[in-house]
């Protein structure tokens, strides 16, 4: 009876032994099929990451090119403010029309009296060629006139 009831004792270790094995053995392999499912989320999360980074890079490149564009607002912006604005210019423009008129004018004037002054000295300078014109002549005359003085006392000598 003693040795039935170890070998009872013995089964009942090894049915034990036995179950624990099987419920170690369901256990890794639910662990198996945990982790699986762990590393496949822990997959997803990779590709999501990727993903995420990906379009942080996107984000990234256009949040740069906003920027570039706003420094180049910002200096173009400056360089309006430096320069007048469309109302004032016209007043200066027209301002400046005015003047280039009135300095058309005066120019216009000018020249007319210019031209005129040219006249009056051509006629002057007419006028002093004839009247040395003249001289000469009457130099001329009177050499003649003293010549035939001079060539009658010289006759008249002889």
């Amino acid at each position: 009876y003693s040795q039935y009831q170890r070998m009872l004792s013995t089964l009942s270790q090894c049915e034990f032994s036995m179950g624990k094995t099987l419920l170690v053995y369901d256990m890794n392999l639910r662990e198996m099929e945990n982790y699986e499912k762990i590393y496949k989320d822990i997959e997803n999360s990779i590709a999501a990451a990727h993903e995420k980074i990906s379009e942080c890079k996107k984000q990234i490149l256009q949040a740069k090119r906003i920027r570039k564009n706003r420094q180049e607002y910002d200096a173009l912006a400056k360089v309006i403010q430096h320069h007048p604005d469309r109302h004032e210019t016209l007043k200066q423009l027209e301002a400046l029309g005015k003047e280039l008129q009135h300095l058309s004018h005066i120019k216009e004037n000018v020249e007319d009296k210019l031209e005129l002054r040219r006249k009056q000295f051509h006629v002057l300078l007419s006028t002093i060629h004839e009247l040395q014109q003249t001289l000469e002549n009457d130099e001329k005359l009177s050499e003649a006139e003293e010549s035939q003085e001079t060539q009658m006392e010289t006759e008249t000598k002889q």
